[in-house]
Parts: structure tokens; C-alpha cells; sequence
């Protein structure tokens, strides 16, 4: 097991690993290549460590303050020793995602170590396009720009609090800026008003995850999402990588809304809180 602070070395250790399934491990990938192109901050430095057999790598976990432990699609068997260097380099974590049988063993482990207890916050469902279907509203897509910056933010924040993120709008717009730069954020706007924002990440072996996707509670039900949605998937499918996203298994609407889209479930992982 080897621990470092550097994403660019933990690239070159485990992104050939990653690569063999890049939309199953999209999370590790994008969360990895954000902070080497500098749009990913934590208000404390990240620790990334990476698992062997020999001279195979054989898992890779990110830890960081705002996105707890990123197990990925780590196997169970290697959860008992990852707790042991973890509970040693990074007690106060609060929190893991990993698939569901992983991520329980983590925590239950991991919380016997440093005195805390956990719960389920969020049941997470990957799903990846098969076949694709345009949807249509009345909002018209198109990227964010620099000028959009503020209600860019504002529409990031309400999609962070309502996870249950730690926001606030000067967070909403570090996580923006370098997104916008990029041309990784759409916006639907309907009469004047910005009605709905999805982003995507980096296309990293072939694959793009799409996020966030964020309606305001005051224009949901007009299709503005499902619209946006569909249109960076099909900018994406033009590039020739796949498209996958990650929804809230409890929410049957966003299920509905992307299996329309032609996304179909390929995994489950969930997210447990340490307190």
C-alpha cells in the first residue's frame, strides 16, 4: 500500500489500473485529473493511495475534506488493510462512498478505530448511455460563459445544499471558474431566466461522466433538465467517448427522467457519514 500526497505520481501508478474500466471508476478518474488541471480545492491538502499485489496495482482510494474516501469499485478483501493505513493517516475523515458491501466494511471498520459511529446519507446508481434519445423544452442550451459566473454560483449552491454539501457561494464559485473555462457547463435559459445547469467532467479513456444536473425547485416539471441533459450527452457522443452519470437511487423522477434519455444502471455504490 503506498500513500502520497502528489496526483500527478498517483495518476501514473493507477491510471493504467483505472483504465481498464473507466466508466466504473469514473469518480477516481475525474476527482484524480481535476486536481491535476487545477478546477478541484480542498481546504486541506488530499491524500491518495494506491493498492498492490506484487508489482500489480490492484485499487486505488482517494481521500480528501470535502469528498470524504473514494473507495471506487475497491474489493472487498482489501477493505480491512486499507482501514489500517486510513484510520492511522486520516482519523478525522467523515465520510466514504464505494460500492455497497465495500463501503459498509469500511465504515464499520474504520468507525470501531477512531470512536465514531456511521449512517447511510445517499444510495448512488451509475448508469451509462446505450441509446440515446433527444428530448425537448422550451429552455434553449448553451455554454456558460464568464458573464454567468454569479447565477452559475447560485444554482451550484442550491444543488450542493441540497446533498447535504458544505457550501457556500465562494465555494459554488471556485468549483465554477475553471469548469467555465473549460467549456464543461450549460446552461438552459427560457424567456430570460436561467432555468437549469448540468456540467460534465474531463473525458478521460474514452468515457464522460455528466454532472451536476441541477433544476431550481421553482421551475421543475417543464422538462428543462431531461432537455439539457440530453443535449450535453449528445455533444458528448459526437466527441466519440461514452456518457455515464451517477443518480440518487432514492429519487425515482431523476431515474425515470435519464432512463428516458437512454441511460441504463451498471452499478450501485452508496455514501455513509462518519460523525
Amino acid at each position: 500500500m503506498r500513500p502520497t500526497g502528489d496526483p500527478v505520481e498517483f495518476k501514473a501508478t493507477v491510471f493504467p489500473f483505472l483504465q481498464k474500466d473507466p466508466v466504473l471508476n469514473t469518480a477516481l478518474l475525474s476527482n484524480v485529473e481535476g486536481r491535476i488541471q487545477g478546477i478541484m480545492h480542498d481546504p486541506e491538502p488530499p491524500l491518495f493511495v494506491s493498492l498492490h499485489d506484487g508489482d500489480e496495482v490492484v485499487g486505488a482510494v482517494v481521500s480528501t475534506a470535502l469528498r470524504g474516501i473514494i473507495l471506487g469499485a475497491l474489493a472487498d478483501d482489501l477493505v480491512p488493510p486499507l482501514v489500517d493505513v486510513l484510520a492511522d493517516l486520516v482519523p478525522g475523515a467523515d465520510s466514504v462512498e464505494g460500492t455497497p458491501t465495500a463501503a459498509h466494511l469500511f465504515a464499520e471498520l474504520f468507525t470501531a478505530r477512531v470512536g465514531k459511529s456511521f449512517r447511510e446519507l445517499r444510495g448512488l446508481r451509475l448508469h451509462q448511455l446505450i441509446t440515446f434519445a433527444e428530448q425537448k423544452a422550451a429552455g434553449t442550451p448553451r455554454l456558460a460563459t464568464e458573464a454567468d459566473l454569479e447565477v452559475a454560483a447560485e444554482l451550484f449552491h442550491g444543488y450542493s445544499v441540497e446533498l447535504g454539501h458544505d457550501s457556500t457561494p465562494a465555494t459554488a464559485d471556485d468549483w465554477l471558474r475553471g469548469r467555465i473555462a473549460l467549456e464543461r457547463v450549460w446552461l438552459s435559459e427560457d424567456r430570460d431566466r436561467v432555468v437549469s445547469l448540468v456540467g460534465r467532467n474531463a473525458t478521460i479513456f474514452g468515457a464522460t461522466r455528466v454532472g451536476p444536473v441541477y433544476t431550481p425547485p421553482e421551475y421543475r416539471g417543464h422538462g428543462y433538465a431531461s432537455a439539457l441533459t440530453a443535449h450535453v450527452t449528445d455533444q458528448i457522443l459526437a466527441t466519440g467517448s461514452k456518457a455515464c452519470l451517477f443518480t440518487d437511487r432514492a429519487n425515482p423522477t431523476s431515474n425515470k427522467i435519464y432512463a428516458t434519455i437512454g441511460y441504463r444502471p451498471i452499478a450501485d455504490f452508496v455514501g455513509l457519514s462518519f460523525t
